[in-house]
């Protein structure tokens, strides 16, 4: 079935990495695997991030303007060529979908959006006219997909009926993480490359560095790990970005011979080395997700997280991890101990972390979940 897609927020091929751009992708590949045929309607990002009422209008007026434009041209194309659905992901008053709803009453098809979010605090902010577009779109939209359990509350106050609201569990492609796992050659060779010894326990986090929630939760890894300098470790850091300076600086309160900044790298080199490593950390202050973690549980790593936002759809405490309170350094830094300490409960965790991901956060599941919510909404539309 063919298919229009979108992303508001930052298209699947914008070149900044992030997790959003991630689960976008994985969307439209697991779209792919459940047989249709989706299709970029635009690029066009609506997203304003700094409360500017004036450019909120200009973003709205060009949405407009090339919905408008995407009518016109899809009507004269033959029908059978035609988009049979529409899909918007992330929805939210930062970025509101301008286009989507007109081109899909224009013709005809079903809206359905994955990842709307519904913030009734910014019914009277500075992003209250975004707030009132992305809350329409969501209350007429055919189907509501929710991926972070968090949003359900909000979105289903504003929905017409229950039966329009259903959830699709995260999910990754598991085939970057075959023949991974703790130890091995993979071990050794990155111990030699990296210059640091194979027998500590290695710590990983991967993620980017910007200002805001993401340094803040680096500030707080650092202190936790401060708190544990008696126990043997290594950390291993992947990521970069505008904050780069900040986060190194956060860890001077580490002996720097214990922490590695590797950047930015490769999302293949990223899975070796987290199936190389021991245990994931990521405090995730206000983390919406948290998709590396998924990653980490993929490669067989127990993770140690902040239970902020999504983050338990992901990481069952006591299960495939352990969760500390949001912002809690103490608490985190406890859990981390706990771990590095008794190294039988970080591999069982790891286990199950890695055969969690393989039953529950699949591409195969996704794919089958969403053709599955399509061929059902698309059982009136005439071929």
């Amino acid at each position: 079935m063919k298919l229009a897609f979108y992303a508001p927020l930052k298209p699947p091929d914008h070149p900044v990495p992030s997790g959003d751009r991630l689960i976008a992708k994985l969307l439209l590949q697991a779209l792919e695997r459940g047989g249709h045929t989706p299709t970029l309607a635009t690029r066009f990002r609506s997203y304003e991030g700094r409360g500017d009422a004036a450019r909120q209008r200009r973003l709205k007026s060009v949405g407009e303007r090339l919905g408008q434009r995407l009518i016109a041209r899809l009507r004269r194309v033959e029908k059978a060529e035609r988009p049979r659905l529409w899909v918007t992901y992330h929805l939210y008053h930062k970025a509101p979908d301008w286009i989507g709803p007109p081109v899909s009453r224009a013709l005809g098809i079903p809206y359905v959006v994955i990842e709307g979010t519904v913030a009734p605090k910014q019914r009277i902010g500075p992003w209250r006219e975004g707030f009132v577009a992305a809350t329409e779109a969501i209350v007429n939209a055919d189907l509501v997909i929710a991926i972070n359990s968090s949003d359900i509350p909000c979105v289903r106050a504003v929905l017409k009926g229950p039966e329009r609201l259903v959830q699709l569990k995260p999910f990754i492609d598991l085939s970057l993480f075959n023949g991974t796992g703790v130890g091995g050659i993979g071990r050794a060779r990155l111990a030699f490359e990296l210059g640091i010894s194979s027998t500590l326990p290695w710590l990983v986090t991967v993620a980017m560095m910007r200002p805001g929630n993401k340094l803040e939760s680096f500030r707080l890894l650092a202190k936790a790990l401060r708190a544990n300098q008696e126990t043997p470790w290594h950390l291993l850091v992947v990521g970069d970005g505008g904050a780069r300076a900040q986060v190194q600086a956060a860890f001077s309160c580490v002996n720097s011979a214990r922490v590695t900044f590797l950047g930015l790298r490769p999302r293949r080199e990223i899975a070796a080395l987290l199936g190389a490593s021991d245990l994931f950390l990521w405090p995730a202050v206000a983390e919406p997700l948290g998709m590396a973690m998924l990653e980490a549980q993929a490669a067989g790593l127990a993770v140690v997280a902040g239970d902020s936002g999504g983050v338990s759809d992901i990481v069952r405490h006591g299960e495939t991890g352990l969760l500390a309170p949001p912002g809690n350094v103490e608490a985190f830094a406890s859990l981390v101990d706990t771990l590095l300490k008794d190294g039988g409960l970080r591999r069982i965790l790891g286990v199950r972390a890695r055969a969690r991901a393989k039953t529950t956060h699949s591409l195969d599941a996704a794919a089958s979940a969403l053709d599955g919510w399509i061929k059902h909404l698309n059982r009136d539309v005439p071929p």
